[in-house]
């Protein structure tokens, strides 16, 4: 192993100065290293989702009362608390993990040579909402589980995603501008799968706040709007966004697309599929606790896969010199 080496007094005042800037004086990462870290902090973002919703089907919403510590004169559970408070408390501790994973792709980002600002940006994005994430869940606590800002919870937790996906994007491409892969008449047809991709999980968010799962054992506040009609909504825009997938399949082969978005929109199209089988069947059992978390889950990699699909519509190549000169752009069918 090589020798420590020797900080000097001016090194250890960079480092506190700008410790960014001193570790990337010090460290190149690899490019498969800068991927692998933004991938981490996309796998966090869904994890913390998912044990969020664990939160609320247990019943231990409540868990810890208060915030940020978890009772009055505790900052952690007691042992009074039982598993309720257990649970709360761990999953607030995952906060920590997330935001571990997204300093590591902010360091990875901004150590990478030649250095990119749009990648540290979207790291810095993602910290960001973390932060504001945090805040909102301590809101949640202290208004005693307020369904409307449970929904607001949710909703940041998915623009997280978003951002970490895009970030888990940029790292396989280059910084160059954009070229586009199918027509605009196909990139709009994406941009309303988006639409109603959204539309779609925040009616999920209505049908969370009216449904039987409060988050806590005690009388909870819930959305004064029938449930079961609000499902049917929901399972209705599910079924536009499943057409919208099927469509926008047939148009990519029927234009001769590239391998990239055809193989993105034929794996969205699976996602939903066992996602709709997912929705089916939990409202057909009484929403069992087992199958509202997988549905959870099935939700962000849905969300995950929509972006994909957007984001494989065009390529950014490292350099120009990785764009296709004239002769290979000539060969290249014209797409409406």
């Amino acid at each position: 192993m090589g020798g420590v080496p020797n900080l000097t007094r001016a090194d250890a005042a960079a480092a506190v100065r700008n410790p960014l800037a001193f570790v990337a004086a010090r460290w190149t990462p690899q490019p498969r290293t800068v991927r692998r870290a933004a991938l981490a902090a996309l796998v966090m973002s869904v994890i913390i989702v998912v044990t969020g919703g664990a939160v609320r089907l247990t019943g231990s919403g409540l868990g810890c009362p208060t915030w940020p510590k978890c009772t009055d004169d505790s900052l952690t559970t007691t042992g009074a608390m039982g598993v309720h408070g257990v649970i709360e408390f761990g999953n607030r501790m995952l906060t920590y993990v997330l935001c571990a994973a997204v300093g590591w792709a902010i360091v990875a980002a901004r150590s990478q040579k030649p250095f990119r600002r749009s990648l540290t940006r979207l790291g810095w994005a993602q910290f960001w909402i973390v932060m504001g994430n945090a805040v909102l869940g301590g809101i949640v606590v202290l208004v005693g589980l307020n369904p409307y800002t449970v929904a607001a919870h949710f909703l940041l937790s998915s623009a997280l995603i978003a951002v970490a996906t895009v970030m888990w994007q940029r790292t396989r491409e280059g910084d160059t501008a954009p070229r586009p892969l199918v027509g605009r008449a196909v990139q709009q047809l994406v941009w309303f799968l988006v639409a109603a991709s959204v539309l779609l999980i925040a009616v999920g968010t209505v049908v969370t706040g009216s449904g039987p799962h409060a988050g806590d054992s005690s009388e909870v506040e819930r959305m004064p709007l029938d449930w079961e009609t609000v499902s049917k909504l929901h399972a209705v825009l599910a079924w536009i966004v499943v057409t919208l997938t099927f469509a926008l399949w047939f148009v990519l082969k029927a234009v001769d697309a590239p391998r990239e978005p055809l193989a993105r929109t034929r794996e969205l199209f699976v996602v939903l599929l066992c996602q709709g089988v997912i929705g089916y069947v939990q409202y057909f059992t009484e929403l069992p606790e087992a199958l509202v978390a997988a549905h959870m889950l099935g939700s962000s990699v849905m969300w995950i896969w929509v972006l994909r699909v957007l984001l494989s519509l065009r390529e950014r190549p490292g350099t120009t010199a990785d764009l296709p000169g004239p002769s290979e752009a000539a060969a290249v069918p014209t797409r409406a």
